[in-house]
């Protein structure tokens, strides 16, 4: 056919239109002919007589496989539909599209319009059949051969990753060396920096915490500022998402993983839309080669770390979770014996909340009744006490190995603090001589730089006073003498400085899981409590009636009372208790009031003065009686001359009052500031009175 036959006059008035397009950037960048050879196709318009030639090359850097939108493409199919356009020119049929959808499409609507499809090759009308089939097969070989080429390459990488020598991504930390592959990355401050992370985690058992314990110490985590090369950092404060990534990559526990995420597509808007990153379960990872490279921690450690962050996931099913405060001793370490589920925690009440503790994971879900409810202060009370009798024993060792591990995290945070500061006089020597190289006479360039170098100095300062300031104990600091701890032990337990997270710590250091149950016949919490080692225990714990609360006087202070009503008043009780130093149920101080009302829901009888006849008499009374002052009657008792009685240590002296009238005390009061000598004594005085 004559090119006049192929390119009619009607075609030649409209306007061709060349695509350009390259796959991805990288070939925007570097593939430069093929975009030179694609912008001569406007000369090859105008040879075929196109007086008007429009170019379109906003896809530069996409692909044609129909999973990413193509602005250029679009815009290409809209004046076609428009009419608009005579021929599209392309390099070959592969730039214009990679799928089928599109490439069919693309050639009903130039039949349509009777437009015609130009490359290097010729001219072809896609109303003809023959041209139609002949580009139709151009366009089914472009889509097969971008399969094979994607599969060889997927088939050829994950060949290489089989034997870890695909050179991924690696998080920080880790940097492929040209000699020996994988390895630590030779910043050392790095390398401190995520060991601290897994020590610390190792203590609290909480990523949550940890994080907020490193930010309460002012660590720093590098941040990548050249993209993924992860040859340049920048310095700053820890996030969480550090914290999470760190302990979730097995690439710290030595092991080489591919295959880790998967790729996600659906449709939409009738266009096909893929995602990536979304993390795959473990267990269908394409590859896991452990030990391939040096770990900051084990593969057993990394998976004991993992059932950890699983099991304090919130909710969730597992082992007992790390200790998040609070006011309930016991949370997330109870585990219902009549269902299996573990029990939650609940606070009710004003002011200060009591705990209870409840399985209600049956009653949610199935609407049945809860298996256990049960008051939270008591039980938490009880198993102290069981986990201070065991403790007793080794409170000593224990104690100087917490003590070591403080000196060791004390020395983590202190060797931060020195590669930071090591770092920080670098920059500032670096910026020093960058400065010193510069032109003077360039101001522009000579500002900038001593600016840069006045922030280093700026950043050494303070490196240096947080270094001053800190109260890291030295390395060589000597161990404290702790023979005394065994004693303290319970004080320190109930100290009001320790707070309830530090309880809970010690209680999962030693008990991995408490079975609870409760017997109603005999209205008993019972706890099987088992400890780490393997060693099981029960633990019986009452419990209370209907309506009786944990706000109770002591026995012993009710023992004082029912001693003393009978004979003393309601302010000298009152007295005598605070003396001895027994509170009331809510850890009051005494008053006539409470001690009445004491009594009266106790039935103990009150006192009463018309029934004490002068028989008795205070201390108050007696001195009174005898015209002397108190100190002149406790003097008296004291010293054996007048017989005193006390109901209890503390109690008033009750005194006879028949007592008073006795030959001795008289004798006793009539001696004034002469020494008292038995007068039967025949003693000669050293100096004569005459």
């Amino acid at each position: 056919m004559t090119s006049v036959e192929l390119l009619p006059t009607i075609v030649l008035a409209r306007k061709a239109v060349v695509y350009v397009r390259q796959s991805t950037q990288a070939q925007v960048e570097t593939n430069l002919e093929s975009q030179r050879r694609q912008y001569e196709l406007v000369d090859v318009a105008r040879s075929y007589g196109f007086r008007e030639v429009e170019i379109i090359d906003d896809d530069l850097g996409r692909s044609a496989s129909g999973t990413m939108a193509r602005p250029g493409f679009e815009r290409l199919v809209a004046w076609l539909c428009a009419g608009e356009v005579g021929a599209v020119l392309c390099l070959d049929a592969s730039r214009l599209a990679r799928n089928g959808r599109d490439w069919h499409h693309l050639l009903e609507l130039c039949g349509l319009v009777e437009a015609r499809v130009i490359d290097m090759e010729g001219i072809y009308d896609p109303c003809r059949p023959n041209d139609r089939l002949l580009l139709g097969m151009k366009g089914t070989i472009s889509e097969f051969e971008l399969g094979v080429l994607r599969m060889r390459m997927y088939d050829a990488a994950r060949a290489k990753a089989r034997r870890g020598e695909l050179r991924i991504s690696v998080p920080i930390g880790y940097a492929w060396h040209r000699e020996m592959g994988l390895g630590l990355d030779p910043d050392l401050r790095i390398q401190e920096a995520i060991r601290l992370m897994f020590a610390r985690f190792r203590d609290l058992g909480s990523a949550r915490q940890v994080h907020l314990s490193l930010a309460s110490d002012g660590v720093h985590f590098p941040r990548p500022s050249d993209g993924r090369t992860l040859v340049a950092f920048d310095w700053t404060p820890v996030r969480y998402r550090n914290v999470i990534g760190v302990l979730k990559n097995p690439f710290y526990a030595g092991a080489y993983v591919y295959g880790k995420s998967e790729k996600r597509t659906q449709i939409v808007d009738g266009r096909v839309r893929k995602s990536y990153g979304h993390v795959r379960p473990s267990e269908t990872w394409e590859v896991v080669l452990k030990d391939h490279h040096e770990g900051y921690i084990s593969w057993e450690e990394f998976e004991r770390n993992q059932a950890q962050l699983a099991a304090n996931a919130y909710g969730k099913a597992g082992g007992a979770k790390s200790g998040r405060g609070g006011g309930a001793l016991l949370a997330g370490i109870l585990t219902c014996g009549r269902c299996g589920h573990r029990m939650a925690v609940t606070y009710t009440g004003r002011g200060v909340p009591r705990s209870v503790y409840r399985c209600d994971r049956l009653n949610v879900m199935l609407g049945r009744p809860r298996c256990l409810t049960f008051g939270g202060p008591r039980i938490d009370t009880a198993l102290a006490q069981e986990l201070l009798q065991v403790v007793q024993p080794m409170a000593i060792e224990a104690a100087m190995a917490a003590e070591r591990m403080r000196m060791d995290s004390e020395r983590e945070r202190r060797r931060i603090l020195e590669l930071e500061l090591e770092q920080a006089r670098y920059e500032a020597r670096l910026a020093e001589r960058r400065y010193a190289a510069c032109d003077p006479d360039n101001r522009l360039i000579a500002a900038q730089l001593e600016k840069s170098w006045e922030s280093a100095l700026q950043r050494v300062a303070a490196c240096e006073t947080r270094l001053a300031e800190g109260d890291a104990s030295p390395p060589g600091s000597a161990m404290p003498d702790l023979s005394e701890l065994a004693q303290d032990l319970a004080a320190a337990w109930n100290a009001p400085t320790t707070t309830t997270r530090t309880r809970q710590r010690l209680l999962r250091t030693l008990i991995t899981d408490i079975v609870a149950d409760v017997d109603e016949d005999a209205r008993e919490v019972v706890l099987v409590i088992h400890w780490r080692g393997g060693q099981h225990s029960r633990l019986r714990v009452r419990k209370p009636r209907p309506g009786e609360h944990g706000c109770r006087t002591s026995e012993e202070a009710l023992a004082v009372i029912r001693s003393m009503a009978g004979r003393w008043s309601d302010e000298h009780i009152a007295a005598s208790l605070n003396r001895m130093g027994l509170p009331t149920g809510q850890g009051k101080t005494w008053t006539a009031k409470r001690v009445g009302s004491i009594r009266r829901v106790n039935a103990i009888h009150a006192y009463r003065s018309a029934e004490k006849d002068g028989a008795w008499l205070t201390m108050s009374e007696a001195a009174k009686a005898l015209r002397v002052s108190h100190h002149a009657i406790r003097r008296l008792i004291q010293n054996g001359d007048l017989a005193a009685e006390q109901v209890v240590a503390g109690a008033p002296y009750q005194i006879w009052a028949k007592d008073l009238d006795t030959e001795r005390v008289a004798a006793a009061l009539a001696r004034k500031d002469r020494p008292c000598h038995d007068p039967r004594q025949k003693q000669l005085p050293i100096i004569s009175s005459s």
